[in-house]
């Protein structure tokens, strides 16, 4: 499966309503019923990704309201779930089933089906200005088939529409990853992207999990899943700290050595965790000597960012592994962005 990167039609040489149009009919799997009130003068930007069979996408826009009625239901019915997160404004989320109306902001989730009728009001404030002049509503957000959760649908009804915890737990894990993905995405081999797109589907179905306190209801595969994905994402955050081990990693997460060198191979294609983390840390500085931002950084100071703080190690490991010396790299990475 290939990653597919797509994004919105571009505005600037359109009308509003045109804008508006385009964007309204690109951005949706299912069918909904989008309005706004800035549709004279609408400007948005979107990217959408194919990671496997999740959709992942981010978009910037004005206010905007979406309905999904049980005409719209009846007429096609896609048995996804749609789960967004907000980083700038604010949203309310009404179910038509039960009259409530919960009222999300940034960095909370909300969960929604396209099986079930909901109006959600995307708004914006003042100080939600993006750099754009005008406030502005942005999140990112994830489709996927209601199959690749595995918890039945009923017990998953009762969460939808209502805010759940971005902050904590797996619901932080979900919002860093969907983070992640947004900047990373579109440097995805097509593997490693639908290999995504399921780690997606169960960081969700472990958040569900938690607000249902319901961790039975996951498979066992699905729970060591999860974990695994949790010490990826505690090995990207210190890769700082030159100490950052196996031994250490497996005592932060409760576990003995054995078991997260066994659960890590099994889910990793076969990786270990020593080998993760080296292939990280090279990784981490192969970006950097190419940031323009950072080419009065020696190179040695950036070895010790990714936590190699010996020179010769890290010249000869990054070597191995980009076929260039770090200098190397760096010097063709700024030629470059001076001939662009």
């Amino acid at each position: 499966m290939s990653v597919m990167v797509e994004s919105a039609p571009a505005c600037n040489e359109m009308s509003g309503e045109c804008c508006f149009e385009h964007w309204r009919m690109w951005g949706c799997r299912w069918a909904a019923d989008m309005t706004s009130d800035d549709r004279s003068t609408f400007t948005a930007q979107s990217l959408r990704h194919e990671l496997g069979p999740v959709t992942f996408g981010w978009t910037s826009c004005p206010p905007v309201r979406a309905r999904r009625t049980e005409r719209m239901i009846r007429h096609s019915d896609e048995g996804l779930y749609h789960l967004t997160m907000l980083t700038a404004g604010e949203a309310q989320v009404g179910l038509h089933a039960t009259g409530r109306v919960e009222a999300v902001g940034a960095w909370d989730l909300v969960l929604t089906s396209s099986s079930h009728p909901y109006e959600t009001r995307f708004l914006s404030h003042p100080d939600t200005d993006t750099g754009s002049g005008r406030p502005r509503v942005e999140g990112v957000g994830i489709d996927l088939p209601a199959s690749l959760v595995p918890i039945p649908a009923h017990r998953v009804h009762g969460l939808l529409g209502r805010k759940l915890s971005g902050q904590e737990g797996a619901g932080a894990l979900l919002a860093q990853f969907m983070i992640g993905l947004s900047r990373q995405a579109v440097t995805l081999q097509p593997g490693e992207a639908s290999r995504l797109g399921m780690v997606t589907a169960d960081l969700l179905s472990a958040v569900i999990a938690r607000e249902l306190d319901a961790e039975n209801a996951l498979t066992p595969e699905a729970r060591q899943q999860v974990l695994v994905d949790g010490v990826r994402t505690y090995i990207r955050n210190r890769l700082q700290d030159p100490d950052l081990s196996p031994p250490v990693i497996a005592a932060a997460h409760n576990l003995s050595l054995s078991h997260l060198h066994s659960l890590f191979t099994r889910h990793s294609q076969g990786e270990t965790v020593a080998a993760f983390i080296r292939g990280q840390r090279l990784k981490k500085a192969y970006r950097d000597l190419a940031d323009p931002a950072l080419h009065a950084l020696p190179i040695q100071a950036v070895a010790l960012r990714c936590g190699m703080p010996r020179a010769s190690d890290f010249a000869r490991a990054f070597k191995a592994a980009h076929g260039l010396t770090p200098r190397e790299h760096r010097n063709r990475a700024l030629a470059a962005a001076v001939v662009e």
